[in-house]
């Protein structure tokens, strides 16, 4: 487990934060939080003012944590558009402090809504406004000027769903060297061909945020639920809005819903409760914000279990080269099947919107 003091010299983080604040604080600490597979984030309290630290985790290549830096540059051009995102402190390149770049923004008080509701939301007023909140800022992120904002230059949106399917069936294949000597999921590559079959050649361009979903935001600790935080950009880029769309669909559970393991792993089961929104709720409130039809929805649908089932396959490669212990890549050996079979049944017109 990667302790705190592997991340980060706490000295020279305060010396950092003390330039940066014109202050110097009466009480100092850092601490790693220990949710997320992706980038590290410690949270540091730095006298009376709360902050965030994000940094790549240790031993990424040089290219990966410049991502980092992207990340910062994505929420710092948002500070003053319509999408809520946590006021930035400062970026750097100094590898003196931890070892590679990282930035720093202040934390936002409230919760994120991962395993379970907040008491305060256990209503159907409140669930209600949750989905519709989840859906506006979406609907905010994909209307802003990102010419204006400038991000003009933040991605390449042309071509980006064709290639998404050629970067997702390529981690696939890298996964299967490893992990057909102990299972086979050929439903992987039928969808593959599917998905490849029937990319849109032309959508609008929009920022996305890439990993748009209910644990990757935070709702401020009112009684009304209202999300003040979207976090995580590190895969934000320009390209195709629906895609952002078809993944928050993904992890939006609905009563009736089939749970197979892998699912009440990694989306919140309480979505079930018949108060909150339906997908098609979802969509619908997404189309009159934006719109934007969502068109050719089996295809986004199907991209998102096609991108989720690459991932799994990838840390169950990962776990059976010895690289992870962890419980949660060994349960990708069934999980991928199970998401491969829900990737079908939507091909199939067996699990419509």
């Amino acid at each position: 487990m990667v302790a705190t003091g592997d991340l980060v010299d706490p000295a020279r983080l305060r010396e950092f934060l003390a330039g940066h604040l014109d202050t110097e604080p009466d009480a100092f600490d850092v601490e790693r939080h220990d949710q997320g597979f992706s980038n590290e984030t410690l949270f540091v309290e730095y006298g009376e003012t709360d902050l965030v630290v994000r940094r790549p985790p240790p031993g990424e290549t040089a290219d990966t944590a410049h991502d980092v830096l992207r990340e910062f540059e994505v929420v710092d051009a948002l500070q003053d558009t319509d999408v809520p995102v946590p006021r930035t402190v400062a970026a750097s390149e100094d590898t003196d402090i931890m070892g590679c770049p990282f930035y720093v923004m202040e934390r936002l008080p409230g919760d994120v809504l991962r395993f379970s509701e907040p008491d305060r939301f256990a209503n159907p007023d409140a669930r209600q406004r949750v989905g519709e909140e989840m859906v506006d800022t979406l609907a905010a992120i994909h209307t802003v000027d990102h010419e204006a904002v400038g991000l003009g230059d933040f991605g390449r949106p042309e071509g980006f769903t064709e290639r998404q399917v050629e970067r997702w069936t390529d981690q696939i294949e890298w996964a299967f060297e490893e992990t057909t000597s102990e299972r086979e999921v050929p439903d992987l590559r039928r969808i593959g061909d599917w998905l490849d079959d029937n990319a849109p050649s032309e959508h609008e361009h929009a920022l996305v945020h890439g990993d748009y979903k209910l644990d990757n935001v935070i709702f401020g600790p009112a009684d009304e639920p209202e999300l003040t935080g979207v976090l995580d950009w590190e895969m934000s880029t320009l390209g195709d809005p629906l895609c952002d769309l078809g993944w928050l669909l993904f992890f939006w559970l609905e009563s009736g819903d089939s749970l197979p393991t892998i699912m009440q792993t990694v989306a919140p089961v309480f979505l079930t409760n018949d108060d909150y929104p339906s997908r098609r709720d979802l969509v619908d409130r997404y189309e009159q914000q934006t719109g934007v039809e969502f068109t050719n929805q089996r295809f986004y649908r199907v991209l998102a279990v096609y991108k989720m089932a690459a991932l799994g396959e990838m840390f169950y490669a990962r776990y059976l080269m010895g690289n992870s212990d962890s419980t949660f890549y060994a349960m990708m050996e069934d999980g991928v099947p199970a998401l491969a079979e829900q990737g079908v049944a939507i091909i199939e017109g067996d699990q419509p919107l």
